[in-house]
């Protein structure tokens, strides 16, 4: 999460390495560090080649429909539960990962994968909202400042069109929870987002670009680019956490039940545990992670930032997302369906 505009192959090998094994890697957009893929290839002389995706359900649906020949895929947690069910990936055999030791306590017996029978951490963040405080300087930690648009930011905020993480914000915002079957609470959400969207720029992904150089002023956004985003405006990009609510999300690898080459994605899997390669993963993306001394290796800005460490005045507002399912399921799909009208 995450995500970025890119839908090309990305790979990273030695060159002249013709005929090299290689591991088909299914991930978000810009969210794979090419010196960790390097560091692997050297090591192991297998030659990673990346995929991108920009959501959740693209992922899902492109694997689902067959023949697109990836090893390994990165879903969020609320959506680990829909691959497994769906057969699309495998139980991990624990006795070919040396590393399994490092995933730190917190992030083994995880409720979407108890055990990480299925699943090894890549990375873990919120989505919050990200604004430009030359633009704007009034409260950032609220979703009120997309779903009831301050003056200034008018026509110059961006939405992220991830269905899952709008649609709990703005259920969240309403007074609900995630995954709500309370119609009187979803048609207030469905309100809420067909009168504010008038008021948006775009529903769009590649954050980190455009809150970069001042195409947007503002973004719902998720923690790990809005560092990026602030990093290169030297602090004008701010981070808020909506005090109504906002999703937590963990991305984790997960191995395809079609996967050919399984023996290059074992060794990946276990390579991204060492607590050095982790560090890699965070230091690129700017999220944490869930490798157990990982810090060690990360920089002094990366383990005090406040977009990856969650002040403890905004930590108890995050939530897990579960999978909706069902009534909630429809009432989200319907609501989003025409909110993209």
């Amino acid at each position: 999460m995450r995500k970025l505009l890119t839908a090309t192959a990305l790979s990273c090998g030695l060159a002249g390495m013709a005929g090299a094994e290689e591991l088909q890697l299914y991930n978000w957009g810009n969210y794979t560090s090419p010196e960790l893929l390097a560091k692997f290839e050297k090591e192991t002389g297998i030659k990673v080649v990346v995929t991108d995706y920009d959501s959740n359900d693209v992922a899902l649906a492109k694997v689902e429909a067959g023949g697109a020949g990836f090893d390994l895929v990165v879903p969020s947690a609320n959506y680990v539960r829909f691959w497994v069910d769906k057969g699309l990936v495998v139980e991990l055999d624990h006795a070919k990962l040396a590393n399994i030791g490092n995933i730190a306590p917190e992030w083994m017996d995880v409720a979407w994968d108890p055990g990480r029978k299925f699943s090894i951490p890549w990375q873990w963040g919120s989505t919050g909202i990200a604004v430009n405080t030359t633009v704007y300087s009034g409260d950032i930690n609220t979703s009120a400042v997309f779903l009831e648009v301050p003056d200034e930011l008018k026509g110059k905020i961006n939405v992220v069109p991830e269905m899952s993480d709008i649609l709990s914000l703005a259920t969240m915002y309403a007074g609900g929870e995630p995954c709500s079957e309370d119609a009187e609470v979803m048609k207030k959400v469905r309100d809420l987002l067909i009168a504010a969207k008038p008021d948006w720029i775009s529903m769009d992904y590649g954050a980190t670009e455009r809150l970069s150089n001042g195409d947007w002023a503002a973004s719902v956004n998720w923690n790990g680019s809005t560092m990026r985003a602030r990093l290169a405006t030297e602090g004008k990009v701010q981070y808020g956490y909506p005090k109504e609510g906002f999703p937590l999300f963990m991305d984790s690898v997960m191995l395809l039940a079609d996967a050919k080459n399984v023996d290059a994605a074992y060794k990946f899997l276990d390579f991204i545990m060492v607590p050095e390669n982790a560090a890699m993963i965070s230091e690129f993306a700017r999220y944490a992670n869930g490798i157990a001394g990982s810090d060690a290796f990360m920089s002094e800005e990366m383990k005090s930032a406040p977009e990856v460490v969650v002040p403890p005045e905004h930590l108890a507002h995050g939530v897990f997302l579960p999978g909706c399912t069902g009534k909630a399921l429809e009432y989200q799909t319907a609501i989003w369906t025409e909110l993209q009208k």
